[in-house]
């Protein structure tokens, strides 16, 4: 069920993606960002008020609420990469970094997060891993690359420190405090990045209401990260959730632009045989151990 979940938070986050980059084209990055925040946080926070979670009523240590913090920097890391390199380099890149930050956390248990020993037979799905991600990368520049790399460890990270919340707290608790951290930081953001935009100046609704709920489904994504991320293998987790964004996104493309991009596509089947190939060999190790 956790690994459909995964999957299924996969197809969400490639919608987002699409709803939230209409959203920055129409008002700009900083003010979409900020405004995907605020719903979030007021979706979040009329669920916190009906369940009565009551988020203040305990704290925990300080790196359990830099969550939002960390996908606010995130958002920003690939703003300044997008244009420098293609997109497909980005989740190539995106994808390496939370990959390789995943079996780090898995292999040693950081953070109190399930350990997940690495094997010698993993290595068999990480090369068809490696050769999916190959094809996405077509272009170079250090920093942007850097960035990029940089921002799939700050998903891992970002995810497993909501999760860590969660657990000793509640879902709703740690989706709050994400949105809450996230728009505190973005605010100031926008304000020394925004280029002279207001939140409330110039702004009208566009005709397509659906490019407003980004934040909506931001709600829904965070908490399936924090009930999946302590129930299965941070390594895996990145790979499902890769596989419904990546799969999603070639269709959403091909739907609205009525383009279609092969390399992209055959990354995926790579990176999916790979996944297949490691979960075929853990669930033999595990019916040995029987």
């Amino acid at each position: 069920m956790y690994y459909l979940l995964s999957l299924f938070s996969g197809v969400l986050i490639a919608i987002m993606i699409t709803l939230n980059g209409a959203l920055s084209e129409t008002y700009g990055l900083h003010w979409a960002t900020v405004f995907i925040h605020f719903v979030g946080l007021c979706l979040i926070a009329t669920i916190v008020l009906v369940k009565r979670a009551r988020p203040f009523a305990a704290w925990h240590p300080w790196w359990f609420y830099i969550g939002g913090m960390i996908g606010v920097m995130n958002t920003i890391a690939n703003n300044f990469a997008f244009g420098r390199i293609s997109v497909s380099a980005i989740l190539a890149l995106v994808l390496l970094g939370q990959s390789i930050a995943g079996l780090l956390i898995d292999h040693y248990g950081l953070w109190g997060v399930p350990r997940h020993p690495f094997r010698k037979g993993t290595l068999v799905g990480l090369v068809l891993i490696l050769a999916g991600i190959a094809p996405m990368l077509t272009d170079f520049e250090l920093l942007a690359v850097v960035f990029s790399f940089a921002t799939g460890i700050g998903v891992v990270l970002s995810r497993t420190f909501n999760a860590k919340l969660a657990d000793v707290s509640n879902v709703e608790t740690s989706t709050f405090f994400h949105f809450l951290i996230g728009l505190t930081v973005s605010l100031p953001v926008f304000w020394l990045l925004g280029d002279g935009q207001t939140p409330l100046i110039g702004f009208w609704p566009t005709s397509g209401f659906y490019v407003y709920i980004g934040g909506i489904i931001g709600v829904t994504v965070i908490t399936l990260s924090n009930i999946i991320v302590l129930k299965i293998s941070a390594f895996f987790l990145t790979l499902f959730i890769f596989i419904g964004q990546v799969f999603t996104g070639v269709l959403v493309d091909a739907l609205l632009d009525g383009a279609f991009s092969g390399r992209i596509l055959f990354g995926g089947v790579l990176v999916t045989a790979g996944l297949a190939a490691n979960l075929l060999l853990d669930r033999k190790r595990e019916k040995g151990k029987e």
